[in-house]
């Protein structure tokens, strides 16, 4: 069972919101968020766990899933959908899913998150296998549609993991990996996409950038298998390249173009030279 009170529906610490001035909103409003990374502090071991986890599962040929319904699962297509842009890894190497399918990126689909079924049937529409990692995201730890997702996994022996922000949650007693983030009620009483979409957020961004990392796919502190898909990110290349051979822009640029990626381009002139 979960809690009867979960922390995320707590009443807030502060009343009476609609007579506060803009100035004391805000001010409020960014009180309450500083508590987030305080809160990520005490769990990273269990981050740290995780992390070395995927990793390991990627490098035998699994795949990173994210599941969720709302904001938290909206939090997870955008996690996902950065990490090719970004770090130059195949489309479906990170994969995030929602509850009631791309059209609920945009617009609520109801009851979606209650359905038990649907989150086994999406992931067994992605193929999902053993090498595979699924995290369930949930700020209230309650969601059916990944409980019951997690659930299945755990019976196919495919290794489950959670963000939540509720202690002893179903999300939780369902993933062999807890990430619990506790950062108490919300500023507007269970307007969950503010401090636990927040700390979720964060949660993402130190899994995947850590995963990212230990794949080989930063040098230094550069994105060196980042897509050329726009002209600053050209730019910020071609500086990389320049930089990292001791040539002038025009040159590098000219060994960006030629060979499409900052690492393929600073290879081709370390393997000329050896």
């Amino acid at each position: 069972m979960i809690p009867t009170k979960r922390t995320t529906e707590s009443d807030s610490k502060y009343n009476s919101l609609e007579k506060m001035s803009v100035k004391e909103l805000l001010v409020n409003i960014n009180e309450e968020d500083k508590t987030v990374p305080l809160a990520i502090e005490k769990v990273i071991p269990k981050i740290e766990k995780l992390v070395s986890v995927i990793v390991r599962q990627m490098q035998s040929g699994g795949r990173l899933f994210y599941m969720g319904a709302g904001t938290s699962g909206r939090l997870g297509i955008v996690d996902a959908s950065e990490c090719p842009p970004t770090y130059g890894v195949p489309l479906g190497m990170v994969i995030g899913i929602i509850a009631g399918g791309d059209k609920a990126i945009r617009k609520a689909v109801e009851f979606a998150e209650d359905d038990t079924a649907q989150g086994w049937k999406d992931l067994k529409s992605n193929k999902i296998n053993s090498k595979d990692v699924v995290i369930g995201i949930a700020a209230s730890g309650s969601t059916p549609y990944v409980v019951s997702a997690l659930e299945k996994c755990n019976k196919n022996n495919i290794t489950t993991a959670c963000i939540v922000c509720n202690k002893g949650s179903n999300v939780a007693k369902a993933a062999k990996h807890k990430i619990e983030v506790i950062v108490g009620p919300e500023f507007v009483t269970g307007s969950t996409r503010m401090k636990s979409g927040t700390a979720q957020k964060l949660v993402l961004n130190m899994i995947s950038t850590s995963v990212m990392i230990k794949l080989g796919r930063v040098k230094g502190n550069k994105m060196i298998d980042m897509q050329l898909s726009n002209n600053k990110l050209v730019d910020r290349g071609t500086n990389m390249v320049a930089k990292e051979l001791g040539i002038d822009y025009k040159k590098a640029n000219g060994l960006l173009l030629k060979y499409g990626s900052v690492r393929k381009a600073i290879d081709s002139q370390k393997n000329y030279k050896n």
